[in-house]
């Protein structure tokens, strides 16, 4: 599916660029020292002098990339020219950041004609793969593959104009499977697509169709909006726009983890705290599990439906601090301060948020992050999606162990709507150090919240 396609194709994209900054620099040494082809006579220089470099290369020309927006998908984009002038300014730039490092780490004998054709090479190269990548994604999308589904609400003519341009532009991957329309029945076609209900059947339609992106407001289903604007009164406070052929597209939510390279850099920021505090910490899991076990009879590990990214569902993990009871009340009842089917020691590792620890292994799955919104069980996510606005926005990132409601006490039994509204504010506004933040203040908090129990 084109959700799952597009981060699996935006990690080959830099491994693609790895290989060919890499390769542009072997070229470069290779005609410089290996051939005469240039005149510039037979001195050999040594290659592991001249490509060490590479260690600083790559990771700086990806960073830079990543910033000018090389790695956000070009779906919209007919032509490569913006993409061929911002790999041009991120070639100056990443070949300006390389001599500079080599005049700070006093590599002065580093060859300039060799440097000067790294830069030409990479910069073709680069144009080059990407034009090959456009045009096979192009051929791919015209042959049906990697689709975006897209439901219209409304068929007045500005509906009308928006489907019969997706029809004309193949290349750009999108396939409308239908309208909502108050005026016309389901036997009705608009351009030849269907009539799939009234905008009062959203949900339904939403619920069981596979859609990626509607015309419309829609969050209460989780699924990202965007608005075909005719009156600027559709204008949000922060507009992220994109163009499909001279029509504009306004996001109404912009959210940073959408972009893979963000997921990338929070998935190592998780791994790199994860792994060594599992191990770290080795000692205190085994204990832990010891003492639940001697607390009393039942399982170490607690396990529990909840729902994560994209609404899907998963088992998280804790360490178990109540007595055995029916699965079934246990679905629909939250834990309480004087909770009596909690044990002494269960008290004490909760108020600790000891319990939370076997989450690392859910980290370790991918099923959640070390910092996001917490991830509640389905029955309570069906009951707030019809009570809070704007709930289901929260699963659009991976939920978390910690996160910004939490940090601002938001936990526990306490106001659903506050904790949403934080929720919120982290998802549109994440970034590294936003995470780095929290996740120093959860430590430096952990055994006074007063919510923890």
């Amino acid at each position: 599916m084109i959700r799952e396609n597009q981060r699996i194709f935006n990690m080959a994209l830099v491994v693609i660029d790895f290989s060919v900054i890499t390769l542009a620099l072997i070229l470069a040494w290779y005609i410089r020292f290996a051939t005469n082809l240039l005149g510039f006579g037979s001195d050999v220089g040594g290659f592991y002098h001249y490509t060490l470099p590479i260690i600083l290369i790559l990771p700086s020309y990806i960073i830079i990339y990543y910033l000018l927006g090389l790695y956000t998908p070009q779906r919209t984009k007919k032509t490569i020219t913006s993409e061929a002038l911002k790999i041009i300014q991120a070639n100056c730039v990443g070949l300006f950041f390389l001599i500079t490092m080599l005049f700070v780490l006093e590599l002065t004998d580093y060859s300039r004609y060799m440097l000067a054709m790294f830069g030409i090479f990479s910069t073709v190269l680069s144009i080059s793969e990407r034009f090959v990548i456009r045009k096979l994604l192009q051929f791919l999308r015209s042959r049906r593959y990697n689709i975006k589904y897209i439901l219209v609400v409304g068929t007045g003519e500005l509906a009308r104009k928006f489907s019969e341009l997706i029809i004309r532009n193949e290349y750009l991957g999108f396939d409308i499977m239908g309208f909502l329309d108050e005026n016309h029945s389901k036997a009705d076609l608009i351009n030849g697509f269907k009539i799939l209900g009234t905008v009062g059947d959203l949900e339904d339609v939403l619920s069981h169709n596979l859609v990626d992106r509607v015309v419309e407001t829609c969050e209460k289903c989780g699924v990202r909006a965007e608005i075909v604007p005719s009156y600027y009164i559709y204008m949000p406070t922060k507009p992220h726009l994109d163009v499909i052929e001279g029509m504009p597209l306004i996001k109404i939510r912009h959210i940073p983890l959408d972009n893979s390279f963000n997921k990338f850099v929070k998935r190592c920021f998780d791994l790199l705290l994860v792994v060594p505090a599992i191990v770290i910490l080795s000692p205190l899991l085994i204990l832990v599990a010891i003492l639940v076990k001697l607390s009393s009879p039942g399982p170490v590990i607690f396990k529990q439906e909840r729902l994560g990214l994209d609404k899907k569902s998963f088992q998280m993990y804790k360490f178990r601090s109540m007595r055995i009871q029916d699965e079934g009340a246990e679905k629909h009842h939250w834990t309480t301060e004087d909770d009596p089917r909690k044990t002494r020691f269960g008290s004490f590792i909760r108020r600790t948020s000891i319990d939370e620890l076997p989450q690392f292994f859910n980290i370790l799955k991918g099923e959640m992050s070390l910092i996001g919104p917490r991830p509640e069980r389905p029955h309570f996510v069906e009951r707030f999606k019809e009570e809070i606005p704007k709930y289901m926005v929260k699963h659009h990132v991976h939920p978390g162990m910690t996160g910004w409601a939490q940090l601002n006490g938001y936990r526990g039994n306490t106001s659903i709507k506050k904790r949403i509204e934080h929720d919120i504010f982290y998802v549109e506004n994440w970034s590294l150090l936003l995470d780095v933040k929290i996740f120093f203040r959860t430590l430096i908090n952990l055994f006074r919240d007063e919510n923890a129990y």
